[in-house]
């Protein structure tokens, strides 16, 4: 034999499905015999293990790492670290332990979310039966190599990418690798176009995609990372870049401007001081103290808290979440990429309609569950009709060898998805298997083949007579029929009633449905040897049609609409059929153009032209994965918010591509759920409109959660340098910037990130990624809420250092200043909302933590051993109660800004 042909990668693959069967032989330097032991060793060394490579893990301490490239986090262990030099050990520990609690948390996430190359492994065949040395035999999946012959019968995996030398009746399941829900029915014969979609190439079947009924023998041509399932493996590799979010990009920028504004503010203060003179140890202290007072420390805990919240919310809308920062990503979606087949709809072939003896009939019902009724015009049909919708449930059961497994209120499908679609109609037409099994035992099946375009089942009747079940494409079965099952009886069949039912099913193909035609007759019984579809399969009565499809799922249509409502883009992306594509994008309410984008059209654009055509396009149909990740690519480039939804290994790539991947955790592979960062749990579609909804709540509770925070030290860092400026001893020491930041700022925050979602949030437009999260209209109510609140306390601060002790004043500063910041957190709670429009209860935990921190600063007053802790000088109560009052200027004056200022102002919080 000549020498093995190179390994895959070496060159570039020809088109398998343009080469006879010879020509394929030939190239591979294979025979119809099969290779010999010896040769496939020499090809296995050559070309390696029929196995997908594995990326190089990344080390834990590199993953930990990762957790530190934040801005912010260096701004923090900055801040710890100038702590601990000037002594304040307790303020250093708690920032520092902050920090290496979140990236801890960080770091746990990224370990459990890279195994999508590993999950892949499980869809490879364990066995494969080849001829070797001239005989069948069994070997691992892993030793196949190309030029093995492929065996192939119903149940088998297949174990490489290989082309048909012989087929009977063989039908693939590939709906993970093209999603198409129905079965691929295969042959051997040359396919001429060059451009033929992946689902089109009838003459290849490819690894990791299923045999549902049949035989056939194929030789390897590609196997491991050369195989259509190893490309997607190599895609997924590549698309594993980091992906920064739209909330880590805004705390990000964020850092740097808290940055720049706390080096200026530090800077200047200390050229002031020296400038007046001020001892350079006192002014380093109160630098460092003007330094810390403008970080917020529990920034990071409270986005991680936000984020967790999120996540628990969303598990109870049966949305599991494995990356936190993919809930905030959610919220400013705008644009969902969807897989049709299982995500919009039930990816389950089911029968729409029956056209019987002259009448349309509707078939209720979803996915192959035998619950649902036959009705014509909205009512049951009356006896007559119903007798020849009974001969045609028959044929339909009788016909078929698929069967249902029930699994509780749900069926399990063994065997051809079409023929389970027709088997679960003649169920809902009242047949039953068990008692046509009786009646009428099975005798001899003559399988589907891609030249007859039928089928054909025989069962044996009483009289020892055999009656014949056909079903099959509608022009193959009226050529074999010459009677018709009229609704006055059986009479010869006309050419026009040929026409017409030729037209009915040209109807039905128009919308979208898979049309087959029904027949039987009956034959005297002969020696096997004689029933062959030749002498079989003619003088059939015509019985009926069958239109059938997969059906949108019920509540996709309205999660839809709330999507266009929320200003969110819906796209559908399929390996379907385009015309399959548009019907179904029409029913849901897709808005889409009157023809589809195809992948042979993809092919033809280039990367601008491909961005153009994003823009405004949307349904995809017949298009490969890496198409998908191609049409995700272009719309992340021009600007949008991507999320990506899917099932298959084909929406993989895509869904790691995206801002943010959504796997449907009911019939998604384990590949696409590990690909993802989030998983449905129902497969609902609508399930993913809730997720938008709460990452939006998410975002606004973070972004008013980030002002409370941010306005408190800014009111901090005003009140220092004020008092610098003016000469005056530091108001506050670090133990008072500590018990504000960590206990009367940091406790409101953590209940603030708890609260409800607006329940407008899903009338807004989504932000854009470039918008910021610190933009002018919050940078604006942040010095404007810091001034009031920095205003109030150097006023009291002033006046008591002017008619008592520096005790005292601080006293009067520190608890103004508390005062001040727990009664804001009832008004931060809204941009829009006055206060007392906002129910408290509806955020108990908040109203707990600011009575409970109202408590503990009175006590502090009041304790000898707590002030001296705090180094505060004991206040009366009626000057505390004074000091109450002043501290409420700033939400009184906050709350009416709310209610004079312009809606406009208002629209977004």
């Amino acid at each position: 034999m000549t020498s093995p042909i190179p390994p895959a990668s070496a060159t570039t693959p020809p088109p398998w499905h343009r080469l006879t069967p010879e020509d394929v032989l030939a190239r591979l330097a294979a025979t119809a015999d099969g290779l010999t032991t010896a040769e496939a060793a020499t090809r296995l060394t050559a070309q390696g293990p029929n196995t997908l490579q594995q990326r190089r893990k990344a080390h834990p301490i590199r993953i930990l790492a990762r957790q530190f490239q934040s801005i912010i986090v260096w701004v923090l262990i900055g801040a710890g670290v100038l702590s601990g030099f000037l002594g304040e050990w307790t303020d250093a520990t708690a920032i520092l332990v902050i920090v290496a609690l979140n990236a801890v948390v960080g770091a746990w996430q990224e370990f459990k979310a890279e195994r999508s190359i590993e999950a892949l492994q499980e869809l490879n065949a364990p066995q494969a039966r080849v001829q070797r040395n001239g005989k069948v035999t069994s070997i691992p999946a892993t030793d196949v190599v190309t030029g093995d012959l492929l065996l192939l019968e119903p149940g088998d995996l297949v174990a490489a990418d290989a082309r048909l030398l012989q087929a009977t009746s063989l039908g693939c399941v590939e709906a993970a690798l093209t999603g198409e829900a129905e079965a691929a029915h295969k042959h051997a014969e040359t396919l001429d176009a060059d451009d033929i979609p992946l689902a089109d190439r009838d003459n290849l079947v490819f690894l990791g995609t299923s045999v549902a009924s049949g035989t056939g023998t194929a030789v390897v041509v590609a196997t491991a990372m050369q195989t259509e399932l190893g490309r997607i493996a190599q895609l997924l590799a590549e698309t594993n870049e980091e992906k920064s979010t739209p909330l880590q990009q805004h705390l990000d920028s964020f850092g740097r401007i808290l940055i720049f504004a706390t080096v200026g503010i530090v800077a200047l203060t200390f050229a002031l001081g020296l400038w007046r003179g001020t001892p350079f140890l006192e002014l380093l202290v109160s630098s460092v103290s003007l330094a810390v007072a403008a970080v917020p420390e529990g920034l990071p805990a409270v986005v991680t808290v936000a984020l967790s919240i999120g996540v628990l919310r969303m598990s109870r809308r049966h949305a599991l979440v494995r990356r936190l920062s993919a809930i905030e990503t959610l919220g400013c979606t705008g644009v969902i990429c969807t897989d049709k087949t299982g995500t919009l709809t039930l990816g389950q072939m089911t029968v729409r309609t029956l056209h019987v003896a002259g009448h349309d009939f509707e078939v209720t019902g979803e996915g192959y569950s035998p619950a649902g009724e036959i009705r014509i015009a909205g009512r049951p049909p009356d006896p007559a009709q119903h007798v020849h919708l009974l001969e045609l449930g028959k044929a339909l059961v009788g016909g078929s060898l698929a069967r249902l497994e029930p699994i509780g209120a749900t069926c399990k499908l063994v065997g051809d998805p079409t023929e389970g679609a027709l088997f679960a109609a003649g169920l809902k037409a009242g047949v039953t298997l068990e008692q046509l099994d009786r009646e009428l035992p099975q005798s001899l099946t003559l399988p589907f083949d891609s030249d007859r375009k039928r089928s054909s089942i025989l069962r044996l009747q009483p009289d020892g007579q055999l009656r014949i079940f056909c079903n099959g494409a509608p022009g193959t079965v009226l050529s074999s029929c010459n009677r018709i099952a009229a609704h006055d009886g059986v009479r010869p069949l006309t050419e026009a009633d040929r026409a017409t039912i030729l037209a009915q099913a040209g109807s039905l193909a128009d919308q979208a449905l898979r049309v087959l035609a029904s027949a039987q007759s009956v034959i005297a019984h002969r020696p096997p040897a004689e029933l062959t579809p030749d002498t079989v399969e003619k003088d059939l009565i015509y019985l009926g049609l069958a239109g059938m499809y997969d059906p949108p799922r019920p509540e996709a249509r309205e999660a839809i609409e709330k999507c266009r409502s929320a200003g969110i883009r819906v796209i559908m992306i399929t390996g379907d059929h385009p015309k399959t594509a548009l019907a179904i994008a029409r029913e849901l309410g897709i808005d889409a153009a009157p023809s589809p984008v195809t992948g042979a059209d993809l092919d033809r654009l280039s990367e601008p032209e491909l961005r153009q055509k994003s823009a405004t396009a949307a349904v995809y149909a017949r298009v490969t994965a890496e198409h998908k990740l191609r049409i995700v690519r272009a719309l992340r480039a021009d600007g949008a918010v991507v999320a990506m939804t899917g099932d298959g290994v084909n929406d993989a790539p895509a869904l790691q591509g995206a801002d943010i991947g959504i796997a449907l955790g009911r019939t998604g592979t384990e590949v696409t759920k590990q690909a993802a960062d989030m998983v449905i749990t129902d497969d609902n579609f609508a399930t993913i409109v809730a997720a938008v909804e709460e990452g939006r709540g998410t975002y606004d509770n973070i972004r008013k959660t980030l002002q409370y925070l941010l306005a408190g030290n800014t009111g901090e860092l005003l009140l220092v340098t004020g008092c610098i400026l003016s000469g005056m001893a530091m108001p506050l020491l670090p133990i008072h910037l500590l018990w504000i930041n960590l206990l009367t700022d940091g406790l409101p925050a953590m209940c603030l990130v708890t609260d409800p979602v607006d329940p407008g949030v899903m009338q807004r437009q989504p932000r854009p990624r470039s918008s910021r999260i610190a933009n002018h209209p919050f940078l604006r109510m942040m010095f404007l809420t810091g001034f009031l609140t920095a205003g109030v306390a150097f006023a009291t601060y002033a006046w008591v250092l002017r008619t008592g002790t520096l005790d005292d004043a601080r006293a009067a500063a520190f608890a103004v200043l508390v005062y001040a910041e727990l009664l804001r957190s009832f008004g931060v709670r809204s941009a829009t909302l006055p206060i007392w429009r906002i129910p408290l209860l509806t955020n108990p935990s908040l109203l707990i933590v600011v009575l409970a921190s109202f408590a503990l600063q009175i006590f502090s007053q009041h304790n000898d051993t707590v002030g001296r802790l705090l180094k505060t000088a004991p206040v009366p109560f009626a000057i505390g109660l004074l000091y109450l009052a002043i501290g409420a200027i700033p939400l009184v004056l906050l709350e009416i800004l709310k209610v004079v200022r312009k809606p406009a102002s208002t629209a977004k919080p």
